[in-house]
């Protein structure tokens, strides 16, 4: 007897089936046969579907519908637990003693699976394809028959044949439309050699990470006297993976340099202090004060050169001079002394300072080689077959449509993860560590993972995948108030439909399980994420053809190593390709992303919208209140349409299509007033965010797990990232 098509239904030798009837996976699903006694169950169980059957192995009753293919010990109870709208069983009433963590999908024939729990379990195991499918394969439908439809009251269902796989949870409002097929090209490859992800793994990086970013803090306020420039930790996460060879997808274990840029630009943008953000003249006079002052004391603190004490020295006396003379002066006045003030002292703290700096960025680099070492040791030692050295294998030519990351080792058997609802968030525990997401992108994971995973028919390891993905954004994104907040920004819903409507976008290039619009993106982390649909990394996707949104993660960086992989990608291909990326407008000083792609040849349009008149989706918006879901840009976004000659041809930005778009981006007047700060952290003028130099300025925006997710603007720091290089502009308001 075969149960690949039984769905929830165990192997009990007890089934009585047809023995000339064989099982295929691919036909409708098979039901026990009744005996030719009159029926136990009330008429309406008999028109759902429910039927008594007997289990010889257990030589106890049980239930079964055919449904839907669910079988249960206890006598089903109309509504207790709808297959349609809850497939896993999370809204069923907990059975009489047992645990009221588990679902029904848990519950069901317990007793069974455990005495089937064995190498049996094995023989059950269903068999996938080897080759990736991909949407032209003729005779295959990849993906469910539209699971994503419209929501309809939920009513006694008695269909006549039986139904396909059961749609899932459908939140009230969603922000995703994953009925959108792919037309991104790709040659098909072999499956990647990332290690499974593994709960108790994710719970020690978590473990390491947090204790990294402790030595971080420290190593700050032990050299330096400061406090570390905020989010710059999670900057340097990200730009260090631009160029790591490591096997940790999110410690950077092998980079060259090992002196981070980013790190040390940050750092040494708040030395001697920080420069917060000025809106009183009382504040400008004493933020000047405290510059001279502590200029003058970390040079006399610092082995410098003679001639470098005697401009300092010479430079914070004549400030404080003038500030005990001088009492009429306004707020512009001073800030144009403060400019003054780095400009002559500036070169010589740096200079000073930038030993100190560097030991800080390689100590930090070197824990961080160390930790990934000790994960790696740890997690080979949990896997049934460790990996091999394998032979590179000769390049395929086959083209096919995107696929999701598939990996080479098979996953182990993962842990117990417990789930719980409280209100319309859900809740997961590994451990005693909890993680959470809102019930709708919950039902979103579910959705994205019956699409995307091959090897987990039964969702026996979702849960446990769904904390591991959760856990590894936890962890990049920090534990402070509204931390990486701005690092899975989003554009908003009606762009993404302005964009698919218009220029044919079915992908998009910087996002994430949590804040893709489109089932088809890439992401930051290939091994938790591949199971919910991404593509890997964007710097190492190679599409040949298709239409793509690109909105990184605001990083100078990234943002230049992108641009580079754009145009090697339009240079080759001669199929219809095409890119529009979203960046912010930063012109003082301009980006060298901005000005490469400004410059390039296969530039066809630009378009520029006002800060503050348009508004992204917020980075936390799978656990944020509704309210909180959109918010204003404090800064101009610049639209970039990169295409080759077959794409431009094909999705030419004309002009109507264009005033599509920037329709698109105007704020919607239905939703309430959208906060004025990028992300859910509102600005104030205490926020003592750095405030760059203009000669090498900090790139406080948004980055996306490279998972890197759709971006958008950073958090408070942003406006003076992106500002003037003058203090007055960068500090004056808020």
């Amino acid at each position: 007897m075969s149960n690949d098509s039984q769905g929830s239904v165990k192997g009990e030798a007890a089934m009585m089936l047809s023995p000339s009837a064989p099982a295929s996976s691919q036909g409708p699903p098979l039901s026990p046969s009744t005996t030719s006694k009159p029926p136990e169950l009330p008429d309406e169980l008999v028109q759902a579907g429910w039927s008594k059957c007997w289990s010889r192995r257990e030589n106890r009753p049980y239930y079964f519908n055919r449904f839907t293919n669910q079988s249960l010990w206890e006598v089903p109870v109309l509504g207790q637990h709808d297959v349609i709208s809850d497939p896993l069983g999370l809204n069923a009433a907990p059975a009489e003693g047992g645990d009221s963590n588990l679902g029904n999908g848990q519950r069901k024939r317990r007793s069974s699976e455990e005495q089937g729990a064995g190498p049996n379990s094995i023989k059950r195991t269903k068999v996938e394809p080897t080759t990736p499918i991909s949407p032209s394969t003729p005779g295959v439908k990849p993906w469910s028959a539209a699971p994503d439809e419209k929501p309809t009251p939920v009513t006694t269902v008695t269909p006549t044949t039986p139904s396909p796989a059961p749609a899932p949870y459908r939140p009230a409002v969603i922000y995703w439309d994953l009925d959108v097929q792919t037309n991104a090209v790709i040659r098909e490859h072999p499956p990647a050699n990332h290690l499974p992800p593994f709960p108790e793994i994710e719970l020690q990086r978590a473990q390491l990470v947090t204790k990294l970013r402790q030595h971080y803090h420290e190593l700050c306020h032990q050299r330096e006297g400061i406090d570390p420039p905020r989010e710059s930790f999670n900057r340097w996460l990200l730009e260090r993976k631009v160029i790591d060879k490591g096997q940790d997808p999110l410690l950077p274990s092998d980079c060259d340099p090992v002196i981070s840029p980013s790190m040390f630009r940050e750092v040494m943008n708040d030395i001697p202090i920080r420069l917060s953000r000025i809106k009183y003249k009382e504040e400008a006079r004493k933020l000047l004060f405290k510059y001279a002052e502590a200029a003058k004391k970390m040079i006399d603190s610092r082995n410098a050169s003679p001639e470098s004490r005697k401009v300092v020295k010479w430079n914070a006396e004549d400030t404080m001079n003038w500030l005990r003379r001088d009492h009429s002066a306004s707020k512009e006045d001073y800030m144009d002394r403060l400019e003054h003030l780095r400009q002559q002292c500036g070169p010589h703290v740096t200079a000073v300072a930038k030993d100190s700096v560097e030991g800080i960025c390689s100590k930090i680099y070197q824990l961080s080689v160390e930790y990934s070492r000790r994960l790696r040791q740890t997690h080979l030692s949990l896997l049934q077959d460790p990996p091999t050295e394998a032979s590179a294998s000769p390049q395929q030519s086959r083209l096919v449509y995107c696929y999701p990351v598939r990996l080479a080792l098979p996953s182990p058997p993962l842990p117990r993860v417990e789930l719980h609802f409280e209100n319309d968030v859900a809740c997961l525990r590994f451990r005693g560590e909890m993680v959470k997401v809102n019930r709708g992108h919950f039902s979103k994971l579910e959705l994205l993972y019956r699409y995307s995973c091959i090897d987990d028919p039964r969702f026996e390891k979702f849960l446990s995948r769904v904390w591991c993905l959760l856990k590894r954004y936890q962890v990049m994104f920090g534990s402070g108030t509204n931390e990486g907040s701005g690092l899975q920004g989003a554009l908003p819903m009606s762009v993404f439909e302005a964009l698919n409507r218009q220029f044919g976008v079915s992908f998009e290039c910087f996002a994430s399980p949590l804040n893709c619009y489109f089932k088809q993106f890439c992401s930051a982390f290939p091994d938790t994420d591949g199971f919910f649909g991404s593509r890997g990394p964007f710097l190492s996707f190679c599409p040949a053809s298709g239409s793509f949104e690109a909105n990184p993660p605001f990083c100078e960086e990234l943002m230049d190593t992108m641009v580079t992989h754009f145009e090697d990608l339009l240079e080759r291909s001669s199929e219809p390709l095409s890119f529009i990326v979203f960046v912010p407008e930063w012109r003082d000083p301009v980006t060298p992303a901005l000005t490469r792609m400004e410059s390039s040849r296969f530039l066809r349009h630009q378009l520029s919208v006002t800060a503050y008149e348009h508004e992204y989706r917020s980075g936390s918006q799978h656990i944020c209140k509704r309210e909180e879901m959109y918010y204003r840009a404090v800064h101009g976004t610049a639209v970039i349409f990169l295409q080759n000659d077959a794409g431009f041809a094909k999705w030419a930005p004309t002009p109507e299509r264009l005033a599509e778009l920037t329709a698109a981006y105007r704020p919607s007047t239905s939703r309430p007033a959208s906060l004025s700060s990028p992300g859910p952290a509102h600005s104030t003028p205490g926020d003592r965010d750095s405030t760059p130099k203009a000669a090498d300025r900090t790139q406080s925006g948004v980055m996306s797990p490279g998972s890197h997710d759709n971006n958008n603007n950073n958090n408070n720091s942003s406006s003076s990232s992106s500002s003037s290089s003058s203090p007055q502009d960068k500090m004056a308001a808020v």
